[in-house]
This record gives structure tokens, sequence and C-alpha cells, in this order.
């Protein structure tokens, strides 16, 4: 539950001043008050599809576990298995409850020094660490308010970063991660992100970070908003926690086995139900939407059998695609109806519009990118 929810007030973002001269809107989420659009998040979307933009994502809660146990203790609550990690890289990973619903999606970045850095989703920032504390004690730190986290996405992305932050980051594979020095400070980066384009995140101290959000943006990157990055990560068929994936939904049916390690021997929370959920034919699968009408589709809308009037199950995201101009959409369908080429219809505020069951991603770059 987000401060906003609770009455408090909004955390703000250390760069906002930065945000308003730029001409923000903003809006509530997870309790911080973040920008929402700029120019326009049809602009921004296609600025980072066409060229390169860049996103304040400084409400992603950011921890550190240190010390030679820290990847065991990650290891028993996370679905990845850590330890096979190297030094310089990162990994998408998931927390797990005992019967294998996921209670948060997170990204893990292994540093130098047995120092682990973990990624949370907001909403899910206090609840995250507490699990943390609860496998690392003391070796486990909160950051969040210390840092400014940044994301520079886009086919132009790489070449600006190299020319901006350092020459080595263009020669960095996806999911590489390497602490740079940069004007005196240490900026955490890496090549990963939210969009389905190339880039990457950097995470730096607050006194520095108005410097670095300036040199990007003079160099060319286009300052992106909340509404630009969920259109974005929908296109490329990114789940969205405490949408399209939650404490009820499990990985395998959320399309994410990739992100669960059952070959070692360790234990980790929900293990043997996913086990268990590995070994059943599915029952339903996360299926991915495109309108065949015009019209646009929304989280929530009902899906229903062509002429049909019994909801089949409801939308966890939809949108419009400014790239392929177009509505698209997630839901969870009986396995049967899940497969490519399935004609469903979707409740438009009470006109049916029809829809086609597509592969995943909706959108793929252009072959000479």
């Amino acid at each position: 539950m987000s401060d906003q929810q609770n009455g408090g007030p909004l955390t703000q973002l250390a760069l906002r001043e930065r945000h308003v001269a730029r001409g923000a809107r903003f809006a509530p989420f997870a309790g911080w008050e973040m920008p929402l659009q700029y120019e326009g998040i049809v602009a921004e979307h296609l600025a980072v599809r066409e060229r390169v933009g860049v996103f304040d994502v400084s409400h992603l809660a950011r921890a550190w576990v240190e010390g030679p146990e820290a990847g065991e203790m990650l290891r028993s609550v996370t679905t990845f298995d850590v330890t096979s990690l190297p030094e310089g890289q990162a990994h998408y990973s998931l927390y797990c409850n005992e019967a294998g619903g996921i209670e948060d999606d997170v990204f893990i970045y292994h540093l130098p020094d047995d120092r682990w850095l973990v990624i949370h989703n907001a909403s899910n920032a206090d609840s995250d660490f507490e699990r943390l504390q609860a496998v690392a004690g003391s070796a486990a730190s909160e950051v969040t308010p210390q840092t400014v986290m940044l994301a520079i996405q886009g086919p132009e992305a790489i070449a600006l970063l190299g020319s901006v932050l350092s020459e080595d980051i263009p020669s960095m594979q996806p999911r590489e991660c390497a602490e740079l020095d940069w004007q005196g400070t240490s900026v955490l980066f890496a090549r990963t992100g939210y969009t389905g384009e190339d880039g990457g995140e950097c995470i730096i101290d607050t006194e520095h970070a108005g410097a670095l959000w300036d040199a990007l943006t003079e160099a060319g990157a286009t300052p992106a908003g909340l509404g630009a990055r969920d259109t974005l990560r929908l296109e490329a068929a990114l789940p969205l926690h405490g949408n399209d994936i939650d404490a009820t939904t499990h990985p395998y049916e959320a399309g994410l086995g990739f992100a669960v390690s059952l070959d070692d021997v360790a234990p980790f929370t929900g293990r043997e139900a996913l086990a268990e959920l590995k070994a059943q034919p599915r029952t339903r699968r996360l299926a991915h939407l495109a309108a065949r009408a015009r019209g646009v589709i929304r989280a929530g809308f009902e899906v229903r059998e062509p002429g049909g009037t019994e909801t089949i199950c409801c939308l966890t995201s939809g949108a419009y695609s400014p790239s392929l101009r177009l509505g698209i959409g997630m839901a969870y369908l009986p396995a049967e109806q899940a497969k490519r080429g399935t004609m469903l219809e979707v409740d438009v505020r009470g006109r049916a519009l029809p829809v086609e069951v597509v592969r995943r991603p909706f959108y793929r770059k252009p072959k000479d990118e």
C-alpha cells in the first residue's frame, strides 16, 4: 500500500526540479510523485523506439546484500540460482511464496567483493527489504534514498552512453554490469532495461545525479515518463507486477520459467511447489492479444468468445500501441484458447472488439538494427 493510500505525503524524486523544468506532468505511483509525461506519451514512446530516451526510475527500491555468504542468502529467497552468476552479470529473478505464487519480480546484480544489488518494485519495497533482512540481517542495506536510478533506452542509447559515461560501454554485453568512475564519483551501470530496446540503467549518488541527467539530456536523450514506459514494456510483452503477475500467478503460466532454477539442490521459498507446477500441464497461459479493429483495450476489460456473453477472463494489461497503431493487451486464457491465431472479443464499454492471440513480443525491432 502506498503512502498516498495511507493518507501520507508522496515521496518526491531528488531530480524533481529538473523534471519540472522540462514540463513534466506528475502522477502518484506506489507512494511516489512520478513524471507521467513531458511532451506527450506517444512522442516520448516513439523517441525511445526511434532514438533514445531517459527515464527517472528512482522509485524502484535498491538494496545491497554484502559478504561471503551473500549469494547463498539471496538464493534462499529467489527463484534463480544467483550463485551461478559471475561477477559483472545481472539476471531477472522472482520472489515466490510457498505455493509458487509470484510475490515480486526483481533484478539482481553481482558486483566484485561479494556484493549484490537487488532492485525491487516500488509497491513492494518494504516487504521485499524485510525479506532480505530476514535472511541477511545486517548484511542487507537499503540505499534508495541516497541514490538516483536512470534508464537510458533506445537504438541510440549505447552510443550516447559511450560518449557521456564511458567508452567501455559499447563493448559490454546485455545484462553485464560494472561500476564506472564518472566525474569523481561511482556510477553502477548495467546493460539492462524494461522497454524492449537496447540501452542501460545507471545508479548514482544523489549529489551527482543532476549532472548526469543534464549530460544525458544535453547529449540528446529525450526525457520520458511512466506513461511511455508502460506502453513500451507492453509492446515488449514484459509483465508488470500487480497486473500481469502477482501472488496468485506462477512463473510457468506467466512465461517466466527462465527465471526459475531447479537443477541445483539449494532450498528456496516455493521450490517444492514450483517443481510440481512445472511438471503439471498448464491449465492457463498469459496470452498476448492484438486488436483487429479500431479500439483501445485496457486492464480489466472482459474477454469473451466471438459472439459469446460469458466472460472467459479479464485483461491484465492493455493499451494503445504507438509503434503498431493498434490496441494490445495481455490476459490469462485457458490453455486451449491461448494458441496463436485464436480469435476472441474484448468488451470495450459495451462494444465487442475482435482480438487475435499473437506471439510475443508484440513489437520487434527492425532487422537492420
